[in-house]
């Protein structure tokens, strides 16, 4: 063989080749891992406001209870059990008295707890053009804007919707 046909490497040169190639690995490696994390953020889902994660929820356990005893619009109400012979008769038991219903609960709308005055009174000065009374709580260093009149749940709800086409974004607070 001739010396030009052969080739030779040194240690050193070996060195850089497995630095090199180890150098390229880990840069592949790590955007890999910056793609992968991108991608998976753009499939997330959107995040939704306090109102719709609210309105997600299920109904009260009092309100789910209710179709069980006969109140609901859905009544279930066992079915009777029907006999060829003819029913015995029982003695009548006293009358039980009637407990009042409890009273309905109060609701309240919140249209912001901050803690800059100068934004408190934004908020108050947008509710009242929409038409609405406000009242502002100090809790701690917040301020708390809510309506001034509480109502049930239904009408806060109406109220609700009134002050989203104002620009707010109120929630329904039970009121104590």
């Amino acid at each position: 063989m001739k010396e030009r046909d052969q080739i030779s490497i040194g240690s050193q040169s070996i060195l850089w080749v497995a630095g090199l190639g180890v150098g390229l690995v880990t840069l592949a490696f790590v955007l890999g891992v910056q793609v992968g994390k991108q991608s998976a953020a753009l499939r997330r889902p959107v995040l939704k406001s306090v109102d719709e994660e609210m309105k997600e929820l299920p109904e009260p356990l009092v309100d789910q209870l209710k179709i069980f005893e006969g109140d609901g619009p859905d009544k279930l109400v066992p079915a009777a059990k029907v006999d060829a012979v003819a029913p015995k008769e029982e003695p009548k038991a006293e009358a039980k008295p009637v407990e009042p219903a409890p009273a309905p609960e109060t609701w309240t709308l919140q249209l912001v707890a901050t803690s800059d005055a100068a934004e408190a009174k934004r908020v108050t000065a947008k509710a009242k053009a929409a038409g609405f009374a406000t009242t502002t709580l100090k809790d701690g260093k917040q301020l708390k804007v809510r309506l001034s009149e509480p109502g049930t749940r239904a009408a806060i709800d109406k109220a609700t919707d009134k002050l989203k086409k104002a620009g707010l974004k109120p929630f329904a607070v039970k009121v104590d």
